[in-house]
Parts: structure tokens; sequence; C-alpha cells
């Protein structure tokens, strides 16, 4: 069964890479169609907790970026060039006019996908994507130390499940349940790629904001925010009011893993967002 011939009108599917990346398909293939896109060094099972109430509404696809979970690595991890890839695979799949969410600096390949294919995106929903490079915060300890060298390479090589997981929760403010799956596919990645991967995305956004460019493009926009973020200034977040029709939204009490501190909430803003009329109901604190 291939991912891409469309056999099974429903369930998961999963097969050949696409384009030389690994693509995830739940839902309904009739249904609107919403593609996911994991952050630095995650992979698509990071959406894993989301999927089953996004499902009952679209065909939901979920992607491994380069070098990530069970995508293999590539020369080039540059933002657009990882755009270019996501293209090929929703041109593949004869999509257009795709809903797109990106967690973390997954948003900045979802902001990339729409500069260059404008025709391939309806709507963009960020999802702790920091704006620019002055609204990073200093970093957990652990993290820099996984992260860095000269200790990085080391530490990296001796990564247990134990540490994988420490390393995903150090930017949460809450418990959280890493899925397994995510945990297996962090095993295969490196930390030649993870270090590239932060390289291009920094370059990405020092180059210009992701709300400068966003406000250049006029495609419809939800903004959401952990109001405990400890990887971005949480305030950061209202930069985006700046794009026409943007919907800031935050989480109060939520960290950098919205997505597995509050799924429920989450995906309620993702479905709003998506449905016919964009009705995204309000955040409260």
């Amino acid at each position: 069964m291939s991912e891409l011939t469309g056999e099974h009108d429903t369930g998961r599917t999963q097969g050949p890479r696409a384009h030389g990346l690994h693509v995830v398909h739940d839902g309904l293939r009739q249904a609107p169609p919403l593609l996911l896109i994991h952050g630095s060094g995650a992979s698509g099972a990071l959406w894993g907790p989301l999927v089953p109430a996004l499902a009952r509404r679209h065909h939901v696809i979920r992607v491994d970026l380069p070098g990530c979970g069970q995508s293999p690595p590539v020369p080039s991890y540059d933002v657009p060039a990882q755009a270019d890839r996501v293209a090929a695979v929703l041109d593949g799949l004869g999509l257009r006019a795709v809903a797109v969410a990106g967690h973390s600096s997954g948003g900045y390949v979802a902001t990339a996908l729409a500069e260059r294919r404008p025709d391939l995106v309806g709507s963009l929903a960020l999802i702790s994507s920091g704006p620019a490079p002055d609204a990073l915060l200093p970093q957990p300890l652990f993290l820099r130390a996984l992260l860095a060298p000269p200790l990085g390479p080391l530490l990296w090589a001796m990564r247990s499940d134990a540490v994988i997981r420490k390393g995903v929760g150090a930017t949460a403010v809450r418990p959280v349940e890493i899925p397994d799956a995510m945990v297996a596919d962090l095993r295969q990645g490196t930390y030649r790629t993870t270090r590239a991967v932060l390289r291009c995305n920094s370059a990405y956004i020092a180059e210009r904001s992701v709300h400068e460019r966003l406000a250049a493009l006029g495609v419809p926009l939800l903004v959401l925010f952990g109001g405990a973020d400890p990887r971005w200034e949480p305030s950061s977040a209202h930069r985006y009011g700046a794009v026409p029709g943007a919907r800031v939204e935050t989480l109060p009490g939520v960290g950098h893993l919205a997505l597995l501190e509050e799924p429920a909430a989450t995906a309620a803003l993702l479905l709003g967002f998506t449905a016919p009329g964009g009705d995204v109901p309000s955040v409260r604190p």
C-alpha cells in the first residue's frame, strides 16, 4: 500500500518515502487537508496527541523533515530548501490551498512554503514559533550542554531514552508524556544534523523576521504561544499582530510544548481556525 495512492480512505497509512521525506496520513483522504510540520530535532510523532481529534475533520499529513525521524539527511538544511521538499510532497498528492500548521521552527518551514509556493498554502498556524532572534531566551542548561561543544558530541553519543525524554521536556513547564514513537525517532538524529538545522533556522529569521515575512503574504494566520514559554519571550507573540488579520492566542501556564502540555486546547484552536469561517475559540486565563 503506497502512501500516495489513496487506496484506503480512512485510518493511518505510511509507506515508502515521498520525495525523500517520511510521510504519515491520518483521517479521510477526501477531508480538507491539514499539513503538520515539526520543529528542530523533532519528528512528525510530536503531533501524535493531537492527531485523533484533528483526523476527525481533516486529512492529516505529517512529514519528518530532512535528517529528522525517518527521513534521511540531505546536503542542505536551509529553510527554503526544506520548504521545497515539503512542496514536492504536496504536489505529489495533487493538493492546493492546504491548511498548514508548524510547531517552533516548523513554523519557519511553513512560512517559507507560503513564500515560495503561495498556491499550496490556504492558511497558516504557527505554534511557539519565535518571530526574531532577539526574542530568544537563554536556553535551559541541560540543552546547552547537549547541543554545544565541547560536551555536546560526547553527551549525544551516550544518549539514553531517559536523556532524550529529559531533553524534549526541558522546554515544557508542565510534566509531559513524550510519545514512544518520538523517542525512537529522535534516536535516529545525529548531533551534526541537529546543529546544522539549528544554524539554518537561525539564519532564516535573522535575514528577515517571521512577522515581516508574513505581513507581505496575506495568508490567514493563527499564532499560538505558551504564556510561560522558556525558549522564546512569550510577549514576542504580539509582534505577529502586525500581520493583517492575524489571530494571536496565548495558553496561560504553558511552555514551549503546547502539543504535549495542552493537546486538547491546541487541537481545539486549530480546528476552530481551519473550520469554515475560521471561528477560533478564545483562550482565557
